[in-house]
């Protein structure tokens, strides 16, 4: 070891060196931003010491779905994150990311936000490109490394507005260059969310062909896939599918059997999975550690009422025949649908947090209750 002085030293730690190995007792020490000794007995110098006697040492643990897209930008330290050993984050996933932005779509981000912000914090979305909002983000020091996607619904928002149909050649070939754009700026690949306007209205092939793109570049594609309830399969086989045709790796986000009449299929997903492996496929997917979903009350309406944006699904909402029909489509279902209310039921369903201090009292309740 010599007579070189480290940063830091911890001692009598149980190390865990994810590399799927069982823990073992060690000392380490650090020198600079470098794990630049390991062994039983640590003898040296260090400026710092610390006893983790009792505690495990691991390497820095990856958030694999984060949407802290926003949350590099208005709180740079990241401090809920490194409280939990969380030292990077992938950001961008559900078709959702801040860029690229045009005159189609910056209103319809811009009040999006506001939605998600904490109150009294602001944050104008002045860039356009993939470059600029990362170049936005690299301006200060965060507390964690950010691995962006490029999000599928906001290339799709870029190129062609809200509306529900498929493109044009025109718009198609103006979306790969947008992803080309993202992937060139530092993207990790392409995100999908498939039961989220405008994705939801997309077909295989479009993003197939976007995928294509975000392949050449060494990207991956991410997918929160049409359906986690009686739609399953047919879901995650369209991803599997995307990835064949693409030639590129497949992550599927938050995989689980959100339908209570369909637990226990995870042993036939399980084996969908091992089976697209087996044929060259990079298939791997993420999951949290709690039985319950988070999402907007929007994602509860039938794909229909979010066609041209936010302000004509409102109108809809305010006009008395479109509210039946809405209500008849939830109790009925359509084809190909997430029907969330319909699968789970209202009382499953809860509020849990409202922007505003009027309604700041449904905050717990199920829908049922309110």
């Amino acid at each position: 070891m010599g007579s070189t002085e480290f940063d830091l030293a911890i001692l009598n730690g149980r190390v865990i060196d994810g590399a799927g190995n069982p823990w073992f007792k060690a000392d380490l020490a650090i020198k600079g931003d470098e794990i630049a000794w390991m062994g039983k007995r640590f003898k040296g110098e260090s400026r710092k010491t610390l006893d983790a006697s009792g505690c495990f040492v691991v390497p820095g643990f990856i958030d694999a779905h984060s949407h802290a897209d926003f949350t590099s930008l208005v709180h740079r330290d990241m401090e809920n994150l490194v409280h939990q050993g969380i030292t990077t984050v992938v950001a961008g996933q559900c078709g959702s990311s801040l860029a690229p932005l045009s005159d189609l779509s910056r209103e319809e981000a811009e009040k999006s936000l506001q939605g998600s912000l904490p109150e009294g914090v602001e944050l104008k979305l002045t860039w356009s490109t993939f470059e600029e909002y990362l170049r936005e983000e690299e301006k200060e020091r965060m507390g964690v490394n950010v691995a962006h996607m490029v999000g599928h619904g906001a290339v799709r928002a870029a190129a062609m507005g809200f509306e529900a149909r498929p493109p044009t050649d025109e718009e198609l070939d103006h979306m790969r260059e947008l992803v080309e754009e993202a992937m060139k700026a530092g993207a990790f690949g392409l995100s999908t969310g498939l039961i989220y306007p405008p994705g939801l209205y997309a077909e295989t092939s479009e993003i197939v062909e976007l995928a294509k793109v975000a392949a050449r570049f060494g990207g991956v594609y991410d997918s929160h896939i049409r359906g986690e309830g009686r739609g399953l399969m047919k879901a995650l086989r369209e991803a599997l599918e995307i990835g064949f045709q693409a030639g590129i790796p497949v992550q599927i986000s938050h995989h689980k059997i959100a339908s209570k009449r369909l637990w226990g299929k995870s042993v036939e997903t399980l084996k969908l999975f091992e089976e697209a492996r087996s044929k060259g496929l990079d298939v791997t997917l993420d999951q949290y550690p709690y039985v319950a979903g988070s999402t907007s009350l929007m994602a509860l309406l039938p794909p229909w009422v979010h066609d041209g944006g936010r302000e004509k699904a409102l109108e809809r909402l305010r006009d008395e025949e479109a509210r039946k029909k809405i209500r008849r489509d939830i109790s009925e279902g359509i084809e190909g649908w997430e029907n969330f209310a319909g699968e789970l039921g209202w009382s499953n369903v809860y509020v849990t947090y409202v922007q505003s201090e009027a309604n700041k009292h449904l905050e717990g309740l199920n829908l049922t209750e309110i």
